[in-house]
């Protein structure tokens, strides 16, 4: 029997922009960069979209003109990762990113919210958000109704991680006066 060594072609942002100008790739594909490697996103749930549609809305009413919160939009980590989190908490610019994707010091805070996919954001999306110096990123689990928190990024992965559930409280290390509960991110 002969091991066969299958050959993995790894792509930069720049060359993934290529695919997207050329049509290669287009705004219906629902992919990220993760990586160098194109990665087919899950289709997005019902209870999936409430949460971020309440993610959104909260944060909004909270932070105002505080932030720009940007909903599953791309984000540039390095040459080779652009995820595209559900949420972000961003730092307010007058052209609204117009020039290029936000990067790891424009960024309060990232959400992943998951239901199908919580091992590969789990194990995958938050060590690479560690790696880029991602202060804090929340990953709301849908199925066990908790939100994990993690903090201390370090290139070996973040060294503070919390669980919350119901009941709890929780804020944003950048805005210590906004308080979010549980309750209000989570289905009723």
């Amino acid at each position: 029997m002969i091991a066969v060594q299958l050959l993995r072609r790894k792509f930069t942002v720049k060359q993934y922009h290529k695919m997207i100008e050329s049509g290669i790739l287009t705004e219906d594909d629902r992919v990220e960069l993760i990586r160098g490697e194109i990665i087919e996103m899950s289709p997005i749930g019902t209870k999936h979209a409430a949460c971020v549609n309440r993610l959104i809305n909260l944060l909004v009413q909270l932070l105002g003109k505080r932030v720009i919160v940007a909903a599953q939009n791309p984000i540039a980590l390095n040459d080779n990762s652009e995820p595209q989190p559900d949420v972000a908490l961003l730092k307010p610019r007058d052209d609204f990113y117009e020039t290029a994707h936000p990067q790891p010091q424009d960024i309060f805070l990232l959400i992943e919210v998951a239901d199908s996919t919580v091992l590969y954001d789990r194990e995958e999306k938050i060590p690479l958000y560690a790696e880029a110096n991602i202060i804090e990123v929340w990953l709301v689990d849908i199925n066990e109704q908790i939100v994990e928190v993690y903090q201390q990024p370090t290139a070996a992965g973040y060294q503070l991680m919390q669980k919350f559930s119901r009941g709890q409280t929780l804020s944003i290390p950048a805005f210590p006066d906004v308080k979010i509960t549980i309750n209000e991110i989570l289905s009723y």
